[in-house]
């Protein structure tokens, strides 16, 4: 279920809620919405309130923190395909098909992540650019430093890649999703129960179960980093791979 189904889905529960909310108010008897009745019920609702903004603060961190720390991945990984092609460059004409192992087929898994997805890419291209490297026939002390150091450069860029690939999982916890948003049918439904039956109070009960859904939104979309609306962007690494 996309992120965009799953807000819409919530944005009817609560709409639905706030609307039974008005139906029970009318069915109920007067004496049981005396104050002492509301003011008890107001406590209740506080309690509720509290909890489901600590759970929904814990949820929002939570996808901030999986975001930003796909992102840092990234970068990481910019940083070290520069490295690694520079490393390669000094190493002469015989890294040659190393250099392009690297810009082709290292590129093409890297990238696919964001079209495809982490768990349809094809996992030969990490012994292709190790097996590239260690052709590589190193004639003096000089080139095999530098060859034992992108034999190195081509590890950490495979962790990585499989740190990208288990980043890509969604962290958000479903039952602890699931529970927030009971907690704020119950919230709901409850202003409604409270809240005079006229049109102003119905649309601002409305436009905040907008803004709540659209809240649930922002969360699922954080917590799906290669892929939607707020992906973390691939322009590091490509142009990390055309800087060579």
């Amino acid at each position: 279920m996309t992120a965009t189904t799953l807000a819409s889905t919530v944005f009817v529960c609560l709409t639905a809620a706030v609307l039974l909310g008005r139906r029970i108010r009318a069915s109920v008897p007067g004496e049981h919405l005396t104050q002492d009745s509301r003011d008890t019920i107001k406590l209740a609702m506080g309690l509720v309130v509290t909890m489901t903004a600590l759970l929904l603060g814990l949820l929002v961190g939570s996808a901030k923190e999986s975001y930003d720390a796909s992102h840092r991945t990234v970068l990481q990984v910019a940083a070290k395909l520069t490295f690694l092609d520079r490393v390669l460059a000094e190493l002469g004409p015989a890294a040659a098909p190393a250099r392009n192992q690297l810009k082709h087929s290292v590129s093409d898994h890297i990238v696919r992540i964001w079209s495809v997805g982490p768990n349809n890419v094809d996992q030969r291209t990490s012994h292709e650019l190790f097996a590239a490297i260690n052709a590589i026939d190193a004639r003096d002390d000089a080139q095999r430093a530098l060859k034992s150091q992108a034999t190195s450069l081509a590890l950490d860029l495979g962790q990585l890649r499989a740190q990208l690939q288990a980043q890509a999982t969604p962290q958000i916890s479903i039952p602890l999703l699931a529970a927030v948003v009971v907690w704020l049918i119950v919230i709901f439904m409850a202003f409604s129960l409270l809240a005079p039956p006229n049109k102003i109070t119905l649309a601002a009960l409305v436009a905040s179960t907008l803004s709540v859904s659209v809240a649930i939104f922002l969360i699922l979309e954080l917590d799906q980093p290669f892929d939607g609306l707020f992906k973390v962007p691939v322009a590091p690494v490509i142009n990390a791979l055309s800087s060579g």
